[in-house]
């Protein structure tokens, strides 16, 4: 398949034959692509990260640790972490590409010794622009061996052609990797990891099986909600300590004025 990015650069993409996964050529435009590190046409943004924020939070509640360390991996500008944090569970970010506005001083902690700091690892809309798959998924393990992500997968038997999957989406240049169902069940035996998909484009690899009905019904959004309004696993919000955590850290960082004042 061959395609016209950014409306200008022909680019040619490559299928594998054992797992159907798909990439472009080497992404040479991706400095251009990226000169937003947020995609102008993508306005679902805030949608999608207030319908992810219930999920996850079912998610964890069901079967991880509430009171765990979580990491939103490509995590933007900071909304889900933010989001997350005021429902009470511990996020943190991390993401090279883009300015974080609404997570300020929760960046992530990189692993030490093959530690695995974090109980959990979310990343959305972040498979579809990895350059080195490969090399990522090792980066995300390092952090947790559990890995909620969304990406939407091709259609079932679809034929590469332009005009028949929307999520091409040549106009930004920033989708790059198109996934099958095989292509993560690949991943998740190279790991030793069980795989399960849901709804809302929503995958997990994880070290403990999960029910696939289960997970097929929390991430589906009035099924996330009602499970979180039945069982009411929402935390106490971080907001009032967070807020108190940056004013410290503001009152801190004028200490070297208020000193001079007192003079």
């Amino acid at each position: 398949m061959e395609a016209q990015l950014l409306g200008k650069y022909s680019v040619v993409y490559y299928q594998c034959n054992a797992c159907q996964f798909i990439q472009t050529e080497e992404p040479y435009w991706l400095d251009e692509a990226y000169s937003s590190a947020i995609a102008s046409l993508d306005i679902g943004l805030i949608q999608r990260n207030e319908v992810s924020a219930g999920i996850v939070q079912s998610v964890i509640a069901k079967w991880f640790d509430v009171k765990g360390r979580f990491v939103d991996y490509g995590g933007g500008y900071g909304m889900l972490v933010r989001m997350m944090r005021d429902r009470g569970f511990n996020f943190e970010r991390y993401d090279m590409h883009c300015e974080n506005l609404f997570a300020q001083t929760f960046e992530a902690s990189h692993p030490v010794d093959g530690q695995l700091p974090y109980t959990l690892l979310t990343a959305f809309e972040v498979f579809e622009h990895l350059v080195e798959p490969k090399n990522d998924f090792a980066l995300m393990l390092s952090y947790s061996r559990n890995i909620l992500f969304s990406t939407e997968l091709q259609p079932l038997n679809w034929v590469p052609k332009l005009d028949t999957w929307w999520y091409v989406l040549p106009e930004t240049g920033q989708h790059i990797s198109f996934y099958t169902a095989k292509s993560l069940h690949v991943i998740a035996e190279q790991q030793n990891l069980h795989y399960v998909h849901g709804q809302n484009n929503m995958h997990l690899l994880s070290e403990q099986p999960v029910n696939g009905k289960w997970f097929n019904g929390l991430t589906n959004w009035r099924g996330s909600q009602l499970y979180n309004q039945v069982t009411r696993n929402r935390q106490p919000s971080l907001l009032n300590s967070d807020f108190a955590r940056l004013r410290n850290r503001k009152e801190d960082s004028n200490s070297f004025i208020k000193s001079n004042d007192a003079r």
